[in-house]
């Protein structure tokens, strides 16, 4: 049993985390904004309200802690389109720095298919759609991506492809080596399965797998 900080747990992938490491025993640490709505009740959970980008709260939300999930996301919208976004870099340099501080080791982050050298993998449309209504999110997470890997710390970067509120099926495929990389859907509650499962596998540390159906 680890003791776990999810951060961006109040829904989407985060919170389908946080219900997959409790029912697999873990100790569960839930820091969003909106933590108090977090649709989940446990002895095992503790909810945590508070902003990502908090460097006082980010480091007292590790003490304890064995390792990390970072799952956090951004609503769908206009701004998304017209204005860059810096939440997944500057959150990362705050993450990144307290772990340091306080020794915490493992972090086990979510960018996407289409982050890093994984950009322009998919097909004529994916790609053309990809730029058009992602692209500023993923010059950020890019720069999110390069500050993991010069961290030094024990991480995992997965890249989830198009996501779906489907089930947990178990039935999905993490392709490291880039000339298998390819588009196409994967539950939330599947790319949640691979993180938990991170807390305590190395196989795939210092890796950025691409996670598909």
């Amino acid at each position: 049993m680890a003791q776990l900080l999810i951060i961006g747990a109040s829904r989407g992938i985060g919170l389908e985390a946080v219900k997959q490491a409790l029912k697999a025993g873990h100790r569960v640490r839930a820091l969003a904004r909106s933590a108090s709505r977090i649709p989940v009740t446990h002895a095992n959970l503790e909810k945590v309200a508070s902003d990502a980008l908090d460097e006082g709260a980010v480091a007292e939300a590790l003490d304890g802690i064995d390792a990390v999930i970072q799952a956090l996301g951004v609503a769908a919208g206009p701004e998304m389109l017209l204005r860059p976004t810096r939440l997944f870099s500057d959150a990362t340099r705050v993450l990144l720095a307290a772990m340091t501080e306080t020794g915490v080791r493992r972090l086990i982050c979510v960018t996407g298919f289409g982050a890093g050298d994984s950009r322009n993998r998919g097909n004529f449309l994916y790609n053309a759609a990809f730029t058009t209504f992602l692209g500023r999110v993923y010059d950020d997470k890019d720069v999110q991506e390069r500050l993991i890997r010069k961290s030094g710390l024990d991480w995992v970067i997965a890249r989830p492809v198009i996501l779906t509120n489907g089930p947990k099926t178990g039935r999905y495929q993490v392709l490291v080596d880039p000339r298998e990389w390819r588009c196409g859907f994967i539950s939330r509650a599947d790319v949640a399965d691979f993180l938990v499962k991170q807390i305590d596998d190395d196989r795939y540390l210092g890796t950025t797998p691409v996670l598909t159906g």
